[in-house]
């Protein structure tokens, strides 16, 4: 009579489904600089690259499209994209004049004009 009211199972992410992507070449390099126990640098253009624990403490230099900016990795970056930490565009504010303050603007300007002749009136 009523429908069956049972709890849906929640699926897990797409991360614990199947292994964040990370590039060949990318993982390869951070396997050599893990066995050789060094802390280097390294340099990649896989924005998509999934940021994995094996990669924390490493300095990694992600490309912007124009760039390579160096991004330290910590602990709070698992499981992140590396392109997540370097913007692509640089964000330039909009103007914030209106007509109404160009307006005012041009008024002080008038303002100070007319002090000055007074100015120089009154030293004569």
């Amino acid at each position: 009579m009523f429908p069956s009211f049972k709890k849906k199972k929640k699926k897990p992410f797409p991360s614990v489904k199947r292994n964040p992507f990370v590039a060949n070449p990318l993982l390869k390099k951070i396997e050599k600089l893990n066995a050789k126990a060094q802390k280097d640098f390294l340099k990649t253009w896989s924005r998509a690259s999934t940021i994995i624990p094996a990669m924390i403490g490493y300095t990694i230099y992600i490309h912007n499209g124009r760039e390579h900016v160096p991004i330290p990795i910590t602990k709070y970056m698992v499981n992140y994209k590396l392109g997540d930490f370097v913007p692509t565009r640089i964000f330039n504010q909009h103007n914030s004049k209106k007509k109404s303050d160009t307006k005012s603007v041009k008024s002080k300007s008038d303002t100070k004009s007319v002090k000055s002749k007074r100015d120089t009136q009154s030293r004569r």
